[in-house]
């Protein structure tokens, strides 16, 4: 059943779970008089989300649970709407370039094509 807001003709207001066939003509609390059903307030607290970015989807068979259809079939539907989404918006694709180091100095930091390489360090000597 729906919860409803009402206000009566003193003024108050007052709120009322009731089916919806019976929504009208609910006695206030306070003075008894009949209320009139107020318009409900638009829920604005939903968060839209981009989806999976390429970075974060899956790319194992072990982490698309071994290849489960279903979750296959989820996760194209995902995909294809990320894609859409990232040709309306190009700043969501992210770093398209590929990634030439990503190993040792490079871990935190990939080295991508057309990055300048971070100077070597200095060999050390043990005299």
């Amino acid at each position: 059943m729906p919860t409803y807001d009402y206000r009566c003709g003193h003024g108050h207001r007052f709120e009322r779970l009731v089916p919806i066939s019976d929504r009208d003509g609910q006695c206030c609390p306070a003075c008894g008089a009949t209320g009139t059903r107020l318009p409900g307030a638009a829920a604005i607290g939903g968060v839209a989300s981009a989806g999976l970015s390429r970075e974060q989807m899956p790319q194992t068979w072990k982490g698309t649970g071994g290849a489960d259809r279903e979750y296959v079939r989820h996760l194209r539907r995902q995909w294809d709407g990320r894609q859409r989404l990232e040709e309306k918006y190009p700043e969501l694709a992210g770093d398209r370039r590929p990634v030439v180091a990503h190993e040792g100095r490079y871990h935190d930091a990939p080295l991508r094509a057309g990055d300048t390489p971070l100077p070597a360090s200095a060999p050390t000597s043990e005299d």
